[in-house]
């Protein structure tokens, strides 16, 4: 259903292995350009460097909370640019952030420490602070409860943030224990997916503050839908994308009468596994998209950042119909999680463009 109160965004922010910011970054993207490198030390079973996509600005050796916070602070401060000197004091303005799930090379205290040290950084900019650490839907399940909270007037702004790294020795061992790096050795799998790293974040606000700002939206979130996959990746199950179909549908419920998706961004990232669900779940949307198979999965640029994916592409997509090469009006963005999570959004660019 088509909801009364439109949610904008008004800016963006990332920190990429391709960009240091938003336009950088999606720039990065639209050309082609790949972050992947070889790790410095870790090795994988086949002898050879393992490949990664990290952020190249940050020392190798930096790791967890000081890793995340390189990563995300930089994007949150450009989400926030708008509101430097909008009465920030008087907005009541939140911060709706995804993180990883819990895993090997993670630190179980990481939401709690991440929590506190946004808290005592920024001091009283964020009124409200929610974390759903679901891994490669979390950003989008942020996006949700954000989108939620501003439509019922519970906040005049938002950031919806998401932050990951897979680059810790652990996490990656890890990986290549579930058979899920990318490799070219005969031990090694061709179709696993290249760890990543990256922080991403946009700016939603009520109509009222973006005219108060005298801001044009870049796009206007028109829905967002998620779901749940019982028949998840590592189980003895066959998944034909009925969590994700749910999402879908949800999302799709705010596709105004007449037109169709244009483009669409997601987080597949070499695993057939992500495939065939995607492929399952537009058999049974196809007539909401005009062309199911054009989608942009950009982790063979940036690798696969997990968390942050979900606000990285809502950023590629707002980037796209700013800059007038989307391919249309509306774009549609998903994510699955290993946990069975799933999440969806449709787009709407602003029709100037600017």
């Amino acid at each position: 259903m088509n909801h009364a109160t439109p949610i904008h965004v008004i800016a963006l922010g990332a920190s990429t292995a391709v960009g240091r910011d938003a336009w950088a970054s999606a720039a990065a993207v639209r050309a082609g350009i790949s972050g992947f490198a070889e790790h410095p030390f870790m090795i994988d079973t086949a002898g050879e460097p393992m490949r990664v996509a990290v952020a190249p600005w940050l020392d190798v050796g930096m790791g967890g909370l000081d890793r995340f916070k390189a990563l995300l602070y930089p994007a949150i401060d450009q989400a926030l640019a708008p509101l430097h000197d909008a009465g920030r004091a008087s907005l009541r303005t939140g911060l709706s952030l995804g993180l990883p799930a819990p895993r090997p090379g993670l630190a179980e205290d990481l939401p709690r420490a991440l929590e506190h040290a946004l808290r005592q950084d920024y001091g009283h900019t964020f009124g409200a602070l929610a974390i759903f650490p679901a891994g490669h839907a979390a950003g989008l399940l942020a996006l949700e409860a954000s989108f939620h909270a501003l439509q019922k007037g519970g906040l005049d702004a938002c950031v919806v943030a998401g932050v990951d790294s897979y680059i810790e020795p652990e996490t990656l061992e890890w990986l290549e224990d579930e058979d899920q790096l990318h490799g070219a050795g005969p031990l090694n799998n061709a179709w696993g997916f290249i760890p990543g790293e990256a922080a991403g974040a946009v700016l939603l606000v009520r109509q009222e503050l973006a005219k108060r700002l005298s801001t044009s939206a870049l796009a206007s979130v028109l829905s967002v839908g998620s779901g749940n996959e019982s028949k998840r990746i590592k189980t003895e199950t066959v998944c034909i994308g009925e969590g994700l179909t749910a999402a879908f549908r949800a999302a799709l419920a705010g596709l105004p009468n007449g037109l169709q998706v244009n483009d669409v961004y997601c987080d597949m990232n070499g695993e057939p596994y992500r495939a065939n669900e995607y492929g399952f779940a537009v058999l049974r949307t196809k007539e909401a998209f005009l062309s199911v198979s054009d989608f942009v999965a950009p982790s063979d640029c940036w690798g696969d950042v997990a968390a942050a994916g979900g606000p990285l592409h809502v950023m590629l997509a707002t980037i796209a119909g700013a800059k007038n090469y989307a391919n249309g009006p509306l774009a549609f963005v998903w994510a699955s999680a290993e946990g069975g999570e799933r999440c969806a959004a449709l787009l709407a660019m602003n029709k100037q463009g600017s």
